[in-house]
C-alpha cells in the first residue's frame, strides 16, 4: 500500500476500512471502495516488474531454496515459461487490469476476475485503451514481439462457481490477492486455485508483503512463509500453527522460487516470485 495511504498507527486506510466488516461480510467491503471511487488505494499504476521480467528473461537465474540459502542449480526462465499460443491465463483480483493486458500482450489469453462490477468497468476501458496504443511499461528489455492474446474480465467470486463455465487454467497469477484475504480463508484460497489449475498448470506468485509482521492487522497481511506451507505441506496458511487441512497437500510442487531483480517500491528486496506446479 502507498506510504501516503500510511496512518500513524501503522494501518492504512484500507486496514481501517475493513475494521467495520465482518470476514463474511469482505466482498461488499472491497466494492464499497471501488464504488466510492477508493480504488487507487491498492493501484500500482502499472504490470508488475518481477512478472515481465520472468515471462522474457533468457539467462539463468539462481533459485531460493525454503530455508533462503541459494541452491547451485540453474533454472533457465525462458524454460519455465515456454507455453503454448493457447494458453488460457487468469488473474484474480485484478484491480484496474495492468497485469492482464501486459499478459495479452505477450500471447496470453487471459480473464481478469473482480468482486466489483465498477472494477470490472474500470478495467475493461482501461484495456481498450492500452491494447491499441501500449505503454513502454508492458515490456521489459529482452522483449520480443508476438501476436497479442485475448482479454476477457469477469466478475465474480473467487470461491463461487458461476463465473468460471467449468474452465481449466494453464496458468493463475496471484499478487496482492492472498493477502487481501483474511487468514482464516487461505486455506480455501489454496484448494480453489488446485480447483481452477490444470494438471500441470502453474501458480505465479509475487509474494507480498513478506517483511510484514503476520500478527498485524490487514489487509495486506503479512504472508511471510504462507505460501510453502499452504501449497507444499498442505498447512492452514496460519505460520506456526502445525495444522494441516488435508485439501491441499500434496497438490503442489514449487518449481521456482526467486528474489526477482526489479518489483514494485514496497516490496523491493523483499518480494519472492514462485512457481507451484499443480500435480
Amino acid at each position: 500500500m502507498s506510504s501516503s495511504h500510511q496512518r500513524p498507527s501503522g494501518q492504512t486506510n484500507v486496514t481501517q476500512h475493513f475494521e467495520a466488516y465482518s470476514v463474511d461480510d469482505h466482498n461488499s467491503a472491497w466494492s464499497e471502495l471501488w464504488d466510492s471511487h477508493n480504488g487507487d488505494l491498492w493501484d500500482k499504476g502499472s504490470p508488475s516488474p518481477a512478472l515481465i521480467d520472468a515471462l522474457e528473461k533468457e539467462d539463468s537465474l539462481t533459485p531460493i531454496a525454503s530455508d533462503g540459502h541459494r541452491k547451485r542449480a540453474l533454472v533457465p526462465v525462458r524454460q519455465m515459461f515456454t507455453f503454448p499460443d493457447s494458453m488460457l491465463t487468469e488473474v484474480q483480483g485484478c484491480g484496474k487490469g495492468y497485469d492482464v493486458v501486459m499478459l495479452a500482450l505477450h500471447g496470453f489469453d487471459v480473464v481478469g476476475l473482480e468482486i466489483s462490477p465498477t472494477g470490472v468497468s474500470v478495467a475493461e476501458e482501461y484495456a481498450r485503451h492500452e491494447l491499441q496504443d501500449p505503454r513502454e511499461y508492458n515490456f521489459g528489455a529482452a522483449w520480443y514481439k508476438r501476436e497479442t492474446g485475448t482479454v476477457k474480465f469477469v466478475q465474480g467470486d473467487f470461491f463461487k462457481s458461476h463465473w468460471e463455465d467449468e474452465l481449466k487454467y494453464d496458468l493463475i497469477y496471484d499478487y496482492t490477492f492472498l493477502c487481501a484475504l483474511h487468514p482464516t480463508m487461505r486455506s480455501r484460497w489454496a484448494s480453489r486455485m488446485a480447483h481452477l489449475l490444470s494438471p500441470g498448470g502453474m501458480l505465479v506468485c509475487l509474494e507480498f508483503p513478506l517483511y510484514k509482521d503476520p500478527s498485524l492487522p490487514g489487509p495486506p497481511w503479512g504472508l511471510k512463509g504462507v505460501h510453502w506451507d499452504l501449497l507444499e505441506e498442505g498447512g492452514d496458511g496460519i505460520v506456526g500453527s502445525r495444522k494441516t487441512t488435508g485439501e491441499s497437500d500434496g497438490r503442489f510442487r514449487r518449481a521456482l522460487y526467486i528474489k526477482p531483480e526489479r518489483s514494485y517500491e514496497h516490496g523491493q528486496g523483499t518480494d519472492m516470485l514462485s512457481v507451484y506446479v499443480r500435480k
